[in-house]
């Protein structure tokens, strides 16, 4: 595709006046025309792609000639109704199961880890039930929802297992190079130890952020970065720096795992600049 230079000069422009993504709407367009698709993933690690997130989600379900998407999502559905049709079948799922249920008993049979029914209570994966909450608030298609929450617990798991018990010292690591004072008052206060590590990098941050700022977290991760919640935990505990300072490890727990709701998208924001900061602007071509 040949670069435009004056809509370069003008999103450079609008970028550097605070305007943002005034161009990314009409570049995804393009983007989403091509067939084969290939670079949405590029993208969405590039910009904060609000308007066809869909679409960029489904880049890792749906293959990338557009003429077989059709197809494929019939295959998909169906392959949807058998699984949910045996769980039923077994007596693992019922018509009052809740959906969020049936799609961690079907992930559970489909990666053959489905235990006897007696031991279910014992075997309720926290992590994946949080993900999927909030994906049933994003994506109304309840198999949409389900191979979502398939596809990017996943890959979530396969691409950054190894990566996760490390994104705490991460987290301190940058920490000390934004804010020292405040990563020394943490640790001294007992409040480092006692970060809901599990709720920031295990879910995503799901259920505990809105939906809208999900979305935009998790384009980055599933565009193949997991250090973008490295920066989203570090700009949380920035913007409440002075509410912390005198706080108590079990309060900053509870606080931090249930923080307000009403400023969470500039957070993000701030958050996607220090993930810039520190690590670079992804290369992208639009």
């Amino acid at each position: 595709m040949a670069e435009d230079p004056q809509r370069n000069f003008r999103s450079a422009y609008y970028e550097k006046v605070g305007f943002r993504g005034v161009e990314e709407k009409k570049s995804l367009e393009i983007l989403l025309k091509d067939n084969p698709l290939g670079r949405g993933s590029t993208f969405s690690a590039a910009f904060p792609t609000s308007s066809f997130r869909p679409h960029l989600l489904r880049l890792g379900i749906l293959p990338p000639h557009c003429d077989s998407h059709c197809l494929v999502t019939r295959y998909r559905a169906e392959q949807y109704e058998d699984v949910r049709d045996a769980l039923t079948a077994m007596r693992f799922a019922g018509g009052a199961t809740p959906t969020t249920d049936l799609h961690l008993r079907m992930f559970q049979l489909e990666n053959r880890q489905l235990r006897r029914r007696r031991e279910l209570t014992e075997d309720v994966d926290e992590d994946f039930l949080a993900i999927s909450r909030s994906m049933e608030e994003i994506v109304d298609d309840p198999v949409d929802c389900y191979w979502l929450v398939k596809c990017f617990v996943s890959q979530f798991h396969n691409k950054f297992g190894d990566s996760i018990p490390h994104l705490p010292k991460s987290l301190e690591h940058f920490l000390s190079q934004e804010d020292p004072r405040l990563l020394a008052q943490l640790r001294a206060s007992g409040c480092l130890a006692a970060l809901p590590y599990s709720v920031w990098f295990k879910r995503c941050f799901a259920g505990c952020l809105p939906e809208t700022s999900l979305q935009r977290i998790w384009d980055k991760v599933i565009s193949g970065s997991c250090k973008i919640l490295v920066f989203v935990a570090m700009e949380i505990l920035l913007s409440y720096k002075i509410k912390l300072m005198g706080m108590k490890p079990e309060g900053a727990a509870d606080f931090l795992s249930n923080i307000p709701q009403d400023n969470t998208d500039a957070m993000v924001t701030k958050a996607i600049d220090l993930w810039h900061k520190h690590c670079g602007t992804p290369m992208h071509s639009v």
